[in-house]
């Protein structure tokens, strides 16, 4: 594992602006925030499903788990959309997770109107009753990149 550092800090700052504590929470609540998300953490990371999970439990936002994993020095891994996979970042042809002609249409009607973001993916896979990850090789096939991690990843 790679730690999460200051230089990355950097970089990503000069990507996203995210705030330290986008959902104003009192210092009580950021304490259980932190408590729950070092529970959830295996060797320094963090699975994207555990941290969504998180955001429900506590009833905050996806971002201010995100910003709280950040504030820790951890990762987030296993991104339900594939985006952290090196695998992921070229299609090479070869299909791991099937879509219909129907996934690929509706990716590239939010492509093509630059709203494929990870929210607009993930709603479109649960209104089409399949696996997120149909919706992301959809949309690697076609070169649509996503974008705003709900987790403030990206």
């Amino acid at each position: 594992m790679r730690d999460f550092n200051d230089a990355d800090r950097q970089k990503k700052k000069g990507r996203i602006n995210l705030p330290e504590n986008p959902d104003n929470l009192s210092q009580e609540a950021l304490q259980d925030l932190e408590t729950a998300v070092r529970g959830a953490a295996r060797d320094g990371y963090v699975p994207c499903p555990s941290a969504w999970r998180i955001a429900a439990d506590a009833g905050i936002s996806r971002l201010a788990v995100g910003a709280m994993i950040d504030r820790l020095g951890l990762r987030i891994t296993d991104c339900q959309l594939g985006c952290f996979k090196v695998s992921k970042t070229a299609h090479t042809g070869t299909v791991k997770e099937p879509f219909t002609e129907e996934i690929a249409r509706r990716v590239a009607a939010l492509g093509e109107k630059g709203e494929f973001t990870c929210t607009a993916a993930a709603a479109l896979a649960r209104e089409l009753k399949v696996k997120p990850m149909a919706v992301a090789e959809a949309a690697n096939v076609q070169k649509y990149k996503i974008k705003q991690c709900q987790l403030g990843c990206f």
